[in-house]
């Protein structure tokens, strides 16, 4: 008799946290539905694809050394998505955080349907054989060079850091906005440095996250603008004295 209570009452707690957290559905279907494209935009048959290419490229050194940062994406990513769902009190930069993702992955299928790219980049042969290019050996056999254009992972480190530095728990932690700044520099290296993109790529990805910026996060554009033009005034205050 008295395990139905304790069903009951725990069924009550689960379905508590499951109402307070429904939100967080909203990113986890929609990464469903974007594995479901992804996959199928890999999958399909194509007649020709556009070659991205610059001089460049043929610049950039393949560095194996960058596996590291790439591979630590998507935990930043996952772990980042987290904590806006779970521990940030505010819903509404939980709600800018994986509305701007959400954006930004949405416009990379567009792309990858209507404009099929690949890229020639990847070594035919590593020019060293350590753990770090056996890691790198896996990732290209996984992940094929289609469908590059714009990086998603240049995107999603920026929107990361972007949701980071706004973010007003974390405004007085600098090491954390620190960290985020640098991490993210180092993924969007890494793309260009283990051959998985090319500039063309993280260039377009970091445009479409600028965009992303401007979008959903505006008021802190116009605050930044508000104060860079008290500062201004400021300045010439004491030349009017003058």
């Amino acid at each position: 008799m008295a395990f139905w209570p304790y069903i009951k009452k725990r069924s009550g707690k689960m379905l508590s946290k499951i109402k307070k957290y429904r939100h967080g559905f909203i990113i986890a279907i929609y990464f469903v539905a974007y594995l479901i494209l992804f996959g199928y935009l890999e999958q399909r048959p194509v007649r020709a694809y556009h070659v991205v290419h610059t001089v460049f490229d043929d610049m950039i050194p393949f560095c194996e050394i960058f596996i590291i940062p790439y591979l630590l994406w998507f935990p930043y990513v996952v772990i980042t998505v987290v904590y806006f769902l779970f521990r940030n009190k505010n819903k509404k930069e939980y709600f800018q955080l994986i509305f701007n993702l959400m954006m930004g992955m949405t416009v990379f299928l567009v792309v990858s349907y209507i404009y099929p790219n690949i890229q020639h980049l990847r070594p035919a042969v590593f020019p060293r054989n350590n753990i770090f290019t056996q890691l790198i050996a896996e990732i290209y056999r996984t992940d094929t060079p289609t469908n590059i254009l714009p990086s998603i992972h240049v995107f999603n480190s920026l929107a990361v850091y972007f949701a980071i530095h706004h973010c007003q728990a974390l405004k007085d932690k600098k090491w954390i906005q620190r960290g985020s700044l640098i991490l993210s520099i180092l993924i969007i290296l890494s793309t260009m440095f283990i051959k998985q993109h090319s500039v063309i790529d993280v260039c377009l990805g970091t445009t479409l996250a600028l965009f992303g910026h401007l979008l959903f996060y505006p008021q802190r554009v116009d605050d930044y603008e508000e104060q860079r033009a008290m500062a201004q005034m400021s300045k010439k205050k004491p030349e009017q004295n003058l």
